[in-house]
C-alpha cells in the first residue's frame, strides 16, 4: 500500500507535465517507488502500467522484491528501455535530471527522433520530501546506532590515537550493531585539520589541548542518519572554547526556529547572523544543513539559496560551523524532524561541550 501511494504521486506528474512516461534509474528512487535494493535497474511508469527492467544479476532478486506490473530482464539497458517506450507509444518522457549525460544521450540516440525528453529535479525531489512513519522509524533506528557506536569508541579519543583508527572503529561498531553501511567516508578532523569542513580521517594523531570534529552516520533499512560531534581532548585555548560556544548557540537557535510554515532560509539566517555578530561570519561558508532520507544528502537544501518552506514530515540537518585556518574548527550537527507542534531532534548524542580528559 505504501509503495502504491508513492507511485500514485509519481504518476500525477504525467498529467501535470503532459508526459507519456517517467523513467527512473537512481537507486534511491527505485527503492522508494518499487522496493528494489540492487544497484542496477530501471523503472518505467506510464498511466497504463509499471515495468521494472534489470539484468541477469538481479532478476531473481527483483522478482522477489519489486512491486510492478511486470519485471523483465535485459541484455542492454538502453535497448530495453527504448523498446518499452516504443511499445507504450509515448511522445514526451520525463527522467531524473541527475541521470548521467552519457546515459541520456544514449537513450536519445537509440530512441525515436520525435520523442521529447524532459529532465525533472524539484518535481521528483518533492516525492521523497515528507517522511512517513516507517521512514522516520528507520532514520531513528540509524540515529540510535550512531549513539551506541560513538559511546563504544569514545575511549579511543585520547592523545596518540590516529584519526583513521577512530573512523575505522566507528564503522566496525556500527556494522556490528546492525547498520547496513556507513553513510559516507567519516570525517575525523583534529587540531588544525578541524578547519577543513570535509577533513576525511587522516594519519594524524590526536593530541592534548585540541578539538576533534567527528562527522559520521550509518544506514538502516535504506535510510540514513548523519550527525557531527566536536569534543575537546584536554583543555583547549580560550578562542577555541569561545568558538565552540558560539556554534552551539547558533545550532540551538536554529533548532528552536524549526516549525511548519517557516522559510528554510530563515533557519540559515538565524544561525548565520549569530555567528556573524560574534565576529566569525567569514568562517562559516557552507549552508546550515540538508535533507536526510534514502540519500544522506537530499531535499530540502537548508541554505541562503533555499526557496523551501518547512513542512511537517521534513527531516533535515542543522549543522553550523566555524573553521579557522591554522587554528582549528567546530561543527555541531543534529537531525531534526518537523512536526505539527514544531520539531523533534532525531539524533541522540549530546552536543554540549565536553573535555574527554577532564
Amino acid at each position: 500500500m505504501l509503495i502504491t501511494d508513492r507511485r500514485q504521486r509519481a504518476l500525477a506528474l504525467l498529467a501535470e507535465h503532459d508526459l507519456g512516461a517517467l523513467v527512473f534509474c537512481a537507486r534511491e528512487n527505485l527503492r522508494y517507488l518499487c522496493g528494489f535494493t540492487g544497484s542496477d535497474g530501471v523503472l518505467l511508469l506510464t498511466a497504463a502500467h509499471s515495468l521494472f527492467l534489470t539484468d541477469s544479476r538481479y532478476t531473481t532478486q527483483a522478482q522477489a522484491q519489486v512491486s510492478a506490473d511486470r519485471v523483465e530482464e535485459y541484455r542492454l539497458q538502453a535497448d530495453a528501455v527504448v523498446a518499452a517506450l516504443q511499445q507504450a507509444g509515448v511522445r514526451r518522457i520525463g527522467f531524473e535530471s541527475s541521470l548521467a549525460y552519457g546515459k541520456v544521450n544514449d537513450l536519445r540516440t537509440r530512441g525515436e527522433a520525435t520523442w521529447e525528453w524532459l529532465p525533472l529535479r524539484e518535481e521528483l525531489e518533492a516525492l521523497r520530501l515528507l517522511k512517513s512513519a516507517p521512514e522516520i522509524a528507520a532514520i531513528e533506528a540509524a540515529a540510535q546506532l550512531n549513539a551506541v557506536a560513538f559511546a563504544e569508541v569514545e575511549a579511543l579519543l585520547r592523545p596518540g590515537t590516529v584519526e583513521r583508527d577512530v573512523a575505522l572503529a566507528l564503522e566496525f561498531a556500527l556494522k556490528r550493531r546492525g547498520a547496513e553501511e556507513k553513510a559516507f567516508d567519516f570525517i575525523v578532523a583534529s587540531g588544525e585539520r578541524g578547519a577543513l569542513p570535509h577533513g576525511v580521517a587522516s594519519g594524524r594523531r590526536l593530541a592534548a589541548g585540541e578539538l576533534v570534529t567527528i562527522d559520521f552516520g550509518c544506514r538502516v533499512d535504506g535510510y540514513h542518519a548523519d550527525e557531527t560531534v566536536t569534543v575537546a581532548i584536554g583543555t583547549v585555548a580560550d578562542e577555541l572554547r569561545r568558538v565552540f560556544d558560539i556554534v552551539l548557540t547558533a545550532h540551538d537557535l536554529a533548532l528552536a526556529a524549526v516549525a511548519p510554515g517557516v522559510p528554510v532560509i530563515e533557519l540559515d539566517r538565524v544561525a548565520r547572523e549569530h555567528i556573524a555578530i560574534a565576529g566569525y561570519g567569514d568562517y562559516f561558508g557552507h549552508g546550515l544543513g540538508h535533507g536526510v532520507g534514502l540519500d544522506v544528502h537530499e531535499a530540502p537544501v537548508v541554505s541562503t539559496r533555499s526557496k523551501a518552506v518547512v513542512q511537517e514530515g521534513m527531516v533535515f540537518t542543522v549543522e553550523p560551523g566555524i573553521y579557522l585556518p591554522g587554528v582549528g574548527g567546530v561543527r555541531i550537527e543534529d537531525m531534526v524532524l518537523a512536526t505539527a507542534a514544531g520539531s523533534r531532534v532525531l539524533t541522540r548524542i549530546p552536543k554540549q561541550f565536553r573535555n574527554l580528559l577532564a
